[in-house]
Parts: C-alpha cells; sequence; structure tokens
C-alpha cells in the first residue's frame, strides 16, 4: 500500500493556522508561547510566522520579553485583518455589534424598534445601527451575521411575512440593507434558531445533540435541533410554531396563537402577546389563577407533543421572555408528564439576549475561517 505523504503547501497552510488560531486565542504570544501551544517546532513556526507577517496577517507589537536570556519579540493579529458585523432585529430594537476575532465587542449601536412595525422604518433602523457600530470598527467589516424575529426564507434571506406575526417587519432584506458596509457575505436566520445555538453553545459538550427549543415571549417559536444541526426545512420556516393546533379553554380545539385571545392577554391590536398581563395572570389568585394555569399548561404541552413526535428530542428547552419563569416550567413540566411520550424539560440556560449571543459566536467562528484562508487569496511567490 502506497502513503501519500501530505505537500510541502499543505503542510505551510496547516502550520499558519495553526498560528493564527493560537492568536486568536490571545492578545500576543512570542514565537517560544507559539510553539508550546500549536506543538509545533520553533523553527516552523518562525517560518510561519514570517510568512503571516509578510502577508499582512500577523505583526510584531514591538513589545519584548524581559528578563534572563535573549529578550522574545511578542506577535499579534493585524489591526487590519478585518471584523464582523452581529445585528439582531427584535421587537425591543436593532442591535448592531462589532466583533473582532478574539471575540471581543468593539462597538455597538442601539436603535428603536417603531410599533407597529413597517418594513421601510425596520430596514432604515437596520442601515442606522449598522453604520453607527461601524463608524467605530478599526478594520473593515468582512461579513455579517443577523437575526430576526421573523421567519427568514432560507435561500434568499429574506424575511417572510407570515399571518399573525407579531413583529411583522415585512419582506426586507437584511443583506441588501448592509451591502454597502460588509465586503463579503451576510448570514440571516430567524432569533429562535439562534438562541438555540447559543444555547448549545452553554451547554455541556455532546449533551444538546437532539433538543427542541420552545421559545415564549412576545412571540411564539420553535427550533429543532438535531445531530448538533438546527433544522431549518425547505424555505427555512421550520418551527413556526403560532398556528399548530392545540387545546385550548374548554378542551377546544384551537391554533396555538388563539388561546392567548381568549385568555385576554394580547396586545391591543395585535398578535403579540402582553407578558406583562400574562404574567398577572398565570400568577394569580383563586379559581381564575388556577384555570389560567391549567389552560397554558395544556396549550403548551399539546405543543410539545407535536414536536416530541415528529422531532424524537432528548429534552426540551423552554425560552422567551415568560417561557423560563419558574411558573412557567412547572406547569408545563407537569404537562409533559402527562404526555403519552414524557420528556425532559428544562429552562434555558440564557435567559437574556440570546439571539443577539448566537449570532455574536456565529460571527466570530466565520471571522476566524475566513482570516485563515487568507492563503487561498494570496499570489503563491508571496507565501513562499
Amino acid at each position: 500500500m502506497t502513503v501519500t505523504k501530505p505537500s510541502l503547501e499543505l503542510l505551510r497552510e496547516l502550520s499558519d493556522e495553526h498560528v493564527l488560531r493560537a492568536l486568536m486565542d490571545e492578545s500576543r504570544l512570542t514565537r517560544a508561547e507559539l510553539a508550546a501551544r500549536t506543538g509545533i517546532s520553533k523553527p516552523t513556526v518562525g517560518e510561519s510566522v514570517r510568512r503571516l507577517e509578510a502577508a499582512g496577517v500577523v505583526v510584531d507589537t514591538g513589545a519584548r520579553t524581559t528578563g534572563r536570556g535573549r529578550a522574545g519579540s511578542y506577535y499579534a493579529l493585524a489591526n487590519g485583518i478585518g471584523c464582523a458585523l452581529a445585528v439582531s432585529i427584535a421587537p425591543e430594537g436593532i442591535t448592531a455589534e462589532i466583533v473582532d476575532a478574539h471575540g471581543d465587542v468593539v462597538a455597538r449601536a442601539v436603535e428603536q424598534a417603531a410599533r407597529p412595525a413597517r418594513s421601510a422604518a425596520v430596514a432604515a433602523s437596520v442601515r442606522r445601527a449598522g453604520r453607527r457600530a461601524s463608524a467605530l470598527a478599526h478594520a473593515p467589516i468582512r461579513l455579517a451575521v443577523v437575526s430576526a424575529a421573523d421567519p427568514v426564507h432560507r435561500t434568499t434571506g429574506r424575511l417572510v411575512l407570515l399571518p399573525d406575526a407579531p413583529f411583522g417587519a415585512g419582506e426586507l432584506s437584511p443583506a441588501q440593507d448592509l451591502a454597502d458596509l460588509v465586503a463579503g457575505p451576510v448570514l440571516v436566520d430567524n432569533d429562535v434558531n439562534w438562541a438555540a445555538r447559543a444555547e448549545r453553545l452553554v451547554a455541556e459538550s455532546g449533551s444538546m445533540d437532539d433538543f427542541v427549543y420552545l421559545y415564549l415571549g412576545e412571540g411564539l417559536g420553535c427550533a429543532v435541533v438535531s445531530d448538533g444541526e438546527v433544522r431549518r426545512g425547505h424555505g427555512g420556516i421550520a418551527g413556526e410554531i403560532a398556528h399548530l393546533v392545540t387545546a385550548g379553554p374548554g378542551g377546544r380545539a384551537m391554533a396555538f396563537i388563539d388561546v392567548f385571545a381568549d385568555l385576554g392577554v394580547r396586545r391591543r391590536g395585535s398578535t403579540a402577546i402582553d407578558v406583562a398581563a400574562l404574567r398577572t395572570a398565570l400568577t394569580g389568585p383563586g379559581a381564575a389563577g388556577q384555570a389560567t394555569r391549567e389552560v397554558l399548561g395544556t396549550a403548551v404541552g399539546g405543543v410539545i407533543s407535536a414536536a416530541v413526535a415528529l422531532a424524537d428530542p432528548a429534552v426540551i428547552v423552554l425560552g422567551g421572555s415568560w417561557g423560563a419563569d419558574p411558573v412557567t416550567v412547572e406547569l408545563v413540566r407537569a404537562a409533559c408528564n402527562r404526555l403519552a411520550r414524557p420528556v425532559a424539560l428544562r429552562p434555558a440556560l440564557l435567559a437574556r439576549n440570546a439571539p443577539l449571543a448566537g449570532v455574536r459566536a456565529q460571527a466570530v467562528r466565520e471571522l476566524r475561517s475566513a482570516i485563515t484562508q487568507y492563503r487561498r487569496t494570496m499570489p503563491r511567490d508571496e507565501l513562499n
């Protein structure tokens, strides 16, 4: 059997990637420290640093080690290596953050989200937030990752306006709205999917490969994670559970979103759930409070029963502004225990800003990947 040896060019690429990733994890390192962290020999690290410095990807910081022996130079990622834009479009407002390859947020801008939402107004707010954050960036913006509190078409990245959508930003295109700020791709997905990805990141390694993330807030949503991947469906709108039929007051079959209308806890003139009113109803005393809790537990239990039948998750995660409340968790857990196929249930570990945490983490991953691909875009004579 003939064993094919890796080419010299491949070995150089691997060495350079290891060095770059080590410098992404730390603000600065010497060649000796890089060799210790990567397990690569000092001469090979030295050659890699030379190539990366010549390419303008790594710089000598000018700082030197102190103490006995020969002084070592500290190296770091170049300031112009690039950064990424993370954006959250939500009823609470539009947030834009600039993140660097170390995972640090270096700039942030927030814009109000008008209610009721209008496509033109939301698009203008997205552009303003993006421009304000980008003005503070110290490097070119290589890419953007966007979370939207509306369904997102899988192919086009445009927001999809569905009936009874509580935010209803309209069919705007975040990629087009941010095009003049970003040199590379703009990745867009809905907020519940990003929240589920963030939840998986903070959970114990390997324990969250198959779960359903049920988002209960002003709007209703669901993310299905199977084999470690969010399943988006043919058009990207899997998990839109507002019109899933469940049991409402009196055991009547109705759309999940209509249960909240019957309970009188929707915002006036909107399908959005009035979270404050719902919490008051759930914690109310006497027969009225008990009835509300029973109705809501049964309704959510019906949604979970459908999710269990279709996705077979190991656990249901409850998130959202009222989904992770202790009262909600306990009444839904009781409902789950009554199902034909009981399933484990717990509140989300990330209680606040989970979608933004998800897009921020993805933006850092995409940026690091883009940085390590620098060799493929450079003339070969500059790499040797």
